[in-house]
């Protein structure tokens, strides 16, 4: 299938051009409720009239088809009048987790060893503007996610990142065959990493963390799905591979970050 769209990064800088050598790090993020401390797709109702959605529309969602419902949710805004500016207004305002944005510049002065890269389940659209107005589009070198785009008519409208076989994840996004694609791809390009880094909260996170090898590191947040989802499998004794440091605030993940540099 097609692969999701790529954001940011326009400058080659992802694959180790331009540097003395490939970075040696891969950090993978997640975009909702790890770099943003809410869920982009809910805190766009905030532009709806009254600031909620109708209930026959709320009660739409099947599990496994929120790309699906996110696009009756955003036909919706559109028919009730709700435009481009509005609603970038609305999405710039979301609050950073906490650390995040320190962590983020720190990255950004760090990118001679660090690849950064998002895997998510939001927007192109969303996270553009969110990153773009807290100066960070340059900390990643590629964004995966659904592509989305505004009509001549002024609405906005989101497709499925891609297409895939794996029975564990929704079916517009498997992110462990969007961080597969992105290795094989350096691979072919020589570069390869000394160790990955994967920072994220959800459900969908667990799929790309149980295909990390033993040199690698999952940071789930704490008291989220993934954090859960990683216990319980090392309780059904069959435990993920890589190092596993819980997270909650940024600043827990930069100073992992600062012991990895200075090794």
């Amino acid at each position: 299938g097609r692969s999701c769209r790529e954001g940011a990064g326009r400058d080659g800088t992802g694959l180790g051009l331009g540097k003395g050598r490939p970075a040696a790090f891969l950090l993978v993020f997640d975009f909702d409720h790890t770099i943003i401390d809410e869920n982009s797709d809910t805190w766009i109702v905030k532009c709806a009239p009254g600031k909620k959605l109708p209930s026959e529309l709320r009660n739409s969602y099947r599990p496994g088809h929120w790309t699906d419902y996110m696009g009756r949710v955003l036909a919706y805004l559109g028919d009730s009048g709700v435009r481009e500016e509005e609603m970038r207004r609305t999405m710039v305002a979301i609050p950073f987790t906490a650390g995040m944005a320190d962590l983020l510049a720190f990255i950004g002065e760090n990118k001679g060893l660090l690849d950064c890269i998002i895997i998510s389940d939001s927007n192109t659209v969303f996270i553009d503007w969110i990153l773009e107005a807290a100066g960070f589009r340059k900390v990643f070198d590629k964004v995966f996610t659904n592509p989305a785009a505004f009509t001549s008519t002024g609405y906005l409208t989101v497709q499925n990142c891609h297409a895939h076989h794996c029975a564990k994840c929704p079916k517009n996004l498997c992110k462990r065959k969007v961080l597969e694609e992105f290795l094989d791809k350096k691979l072919e390009q020589g570069a390869s990493y000394t160790q990955i880094v994967y920072i994220g909260d959800g459900g969908n996170d667990l799929c790309p963390v149980t295909f990390l090898k033993k040199g690698d590191i999952a940071m789930p947040r704490q008291g989220y799905p993934l954090e859960k989802k990683i216990s319980q499998l090392s309780q059904d004794l069959s435990p993920v591979a890589c190092a596993v440091l819980v997270w909650s605030s940024g600043a827990e993940i930069m100073s992992y970050l600062k012991l990895l540099l200075k090794e």
